[in-house]
């Protein structure tokens, strides 16, 4: 039977046809393949291979890196008012390998800036990742370089120091340089706590909008600087400086400082110094005018060392202050030296002789008490080592030890001669007497509180200290050096000091002095601790009455701003009105102070008009002697005098009177 064969409709075999079906099959399969092995492959060499370096490219958009200086901390007083704050600006930088065209790029820039074009072209042509271009610039430059878009070019935020009360405290408080690095006073000292951190970030927002500041980890961070409180009180500062500059310049002197002290707390409420710093034109200012001198400057106190020798003579039990000594009219000679006194005195008890400041008389009881008695007394007051407010430099002093004392040497170191201290250390010797014979630290910091405070040293007994105080007081009393420091109705202790200088040769003394005083309010049990220092006044040098005064005006203000100064009766004006009027004046409560025009202070007492005017924020300066305002300026119903740019309302002046003149 024969073979059938299956053929096509036209007759060809179609076994052929399916091989070629199946070819194509099989090449679309292997196409896909290649296709699907290719983009797996490349996968693989992205993920795999590029992997990393498309992550950091990424990063670069997604993240973009930048970076931002966080704000520098505030300062503040006591009462929360700024000392000193930040105020935000921008500042322009480039990275030099992202300009695009470095010729146009600096022929805009300089345009923009004011800044020499060839100066900019030489920065852009910098190898550096990071060149600044021009620092804290205005808003219209900013806006300006943001319109511009230029590649490379960059904005970031900076902050500039402010010091809002001007001169206030400048020399405390420092300044910083355009780096907002502080240079000195408070801002260097707290360098690392207030210094805003910089930050490599990228801003992202959180679900409400709020930016995050991450590190270049990805960390959340916290960028601001930390505040610091300081124990000055702005309104006290400003009186201090007041009487301060006005002791100064009334008497010719090269400088001055001042100082308050609230005992209780050893708390520095003001620390004045003269010639004033403004610290927003620190660079402007000679060096001179940045140190602070209460802290850097050392010199010899004179007789406001002498309550010392008589309080350490006492503890002893080598004097009473009923002893008598000869003060050889005035002249001494001790070891082929002359030891010479302002006036000629003979007899003189103990108490006189600190009345009376005799140089003779004292160098007689330090005799008496012997050197290494006196010298041990010295270290344990804190003389010859710093005061322990960390002030950066601070001048620990000179106190040779007592086996370089010879007898003269003895002899002036008890009247305050061949000894070197500062004015902080002359605080914290007086706050043991003010401290019934304990130590007290001084502060100067509120925030951050100190870690641990030194425990109270007995230095002497409550009874000495209650001698030497009493000695103090009669300082102030009528026939005493310091009795232009009074204030009637207030116990009064103090202490002359007038000192000469030490020649600038190192040999012998020259022609300045250096005058202060001393004052405790009350003087019985004080609650405050006065100083002031002038440094050469001319033509008078002695610290009765160049300083005393300026001490006497400050603790008035500081008395009535805490509610310590007693009521005084009120003087009859010199327009002799009625008696019904003169009862009305005397006791009328102090004008609001709130009008245009200055209402009518005379007749009232000195308490109730600084405490009005001080409502107003007016500082008046004060002269003359007792308690009741007997003239004013501006008369009343004239207009409010301005302040002035440095701060200062020296235009109001108050003259005092005794209230039953």
């Amino acid at each position: 039977m024969a073979k059938r064969v299956s053929r096509s409709r036209e007759g060809a075999p179609t076994r052929g046809k399916t091989d070629i079906g199946k070819l194509k099959l099989l090449l679309v399969g292997l196409f896909f393949a290649a296709i699907w092995l290719s983009l797996w492959g490349r996968a693989a060499y992205v993920q795999l291979y590029l992997g990393p370096e498309l992550k950091k490219g990424a990063d670069r958009q997604s993240l973009a890196t930048g970076f931002e200086l966080g704000e520098r901390g505030r300062i503040y007083d006591r009462n929360g008012s700024i000392l000193a704050t930040s105020v935000e600006s921008k500042s322009v930088y480039v990275s030099p390998i992202k300009v695009a065209n470095a010729a146009q790029t600096a022929q805009i820039l300089g345009q923009i800036l004011d800044v020499p074009q060839k100066n900019i072209e030489k920065d852009l042509s910098s190898k550096k990742g990071f060149v600044w271009i021009k620092r804290q610039i205005g808003d219209r430059e900013a806006q300006a370089i943001e319109a511009e878009k230029l590649p490379g070019v960059f904005l970031t935020s900076e902050y500039r120091r402010m010091f809002p009360n001007h001169h206030s405290a400048g020399q405390v408080i420092g300044f910083v340089g355009v780096d907002g690095v502080g240079l000195e006073g408070m801002e260097k000292h707290f360098e690392e706590r207030m210094a805003g951190r910089q930050a490599k970030y990228v801003v992202q927002r959180d679900a409400t909008g709020r930016r995050l500041y991450l590190d270049d980890q990805g960390r959340e961070m916290d960028i601001r600087g930390a505040d610091v409180r300081l124990t000055l009180d702005t309104v006290i500062q400003d009186a201090a400086e007041q009487a301060l500059a006005d002791a100064v310049t009334r008497y010719n002197g090269r400088s001055g400082m001042a100082l308050v002290v609230k005992v209780e707390t050893g708390e520095i409420l003001a620390l004045a110094h003269f010639p004033f710093l403004n610290p927003n034109a620190a660079s402007l200012s000679k060096p001179s005018a940045r140190r602070f001198r209460a802290a850097l400057d050392m010199f010899e106190p004179g007789s406001t060392m002498k309550p010392f020798v008589f309080a350490a003579a006492l503890e002893q039990k080598v004097i009473d202050q009923n002893k008598i000594f000869d003060c050889e009219n005035g002249k001494w000679v001790l070891r082929g030296k002359t030891i010479r006194d302002t006036h000629p005195y003979h007899w003189l008890s103990a108490n006189r002789i600190l009345r009376y400041s005799s140089n003779i008389g004292t160098a007689k009881i330090g005799l008496s008490l012997g050197a290494q008695p006196y010298y041990n007394t010295l270290r344990k007051l804190g003389f010859g080592e710093r005061s322990g407010l960390n002030i950066p430099s601070e001048s620990p002093g000179l106190l040779r030890t007592a086996k370089e004392w010879g007898e003269f040497d003895l002899a002036t170191i008890s009247f305050g001669q061949g000894i070197g201290v500062t004015g902080l250390q002359m605080a914290r010797a007086y706050m043991v007497l003010a401290n019934k014979g304990l130590t007290k630290p001084l502060k100067l910091v509120l925030e951050p509180v100190a870690t641990e405070e030194p425990k109270p040293e007995r230095i002497f007994s409550q009874q000495t200290v209650e001698t030497v105080l009493a000695m103090m007081r009669e300082v102030v009393e009528e026939d005493g050096t310091g009795k232009l420091a009074r204030i009637p109705g207030v116990v009064v202790a103090g202490k002359t000091g007038t000192a000469q200088k030490a020649a600038a040769t190192g040999k012998g003394y020259g022609e300045g002095n250096v005058a202060s005083f001393v004052g405790l309010f009350p003087g019985d049990k004080p609650e405050f601790l006065i100083m002031a220092i002038v440094d050469e006044p001319s033509p008078v040098a002695l610290g009765g009455i160049v300083c005393a005064p300026a001490v006497r005006e400050i603790a008035i203000k500081t008395l009535s701003y805490y509610n310590r100064l007693p009521e005084a009766k009120a003087v009859a004006p010199q327009t002799e009105p009625s008696e019904s009027s003169m009862h009305e004046k005397a006791t009328r409560a102090p004008a609001a102070l709130t009008g245009a025009n200055v209402p009518d202070l005379t007749g009232l007492p000195v308490r109730r008009a600084l405490e009005a005017l001080g409502k107003r924020g007016v500082v008046p300066t004060l002269k003359g002697s007792g308690m009741v305002i007997a003239r004013q300026k501006p008369q009343p119903g004239e207009p409010w005098p301005e302040a002035k740019s440095n701060g200062k309302d020296d235009g109001f002046i108050l003259w005092l009177q005794e209230g039953n003149k």
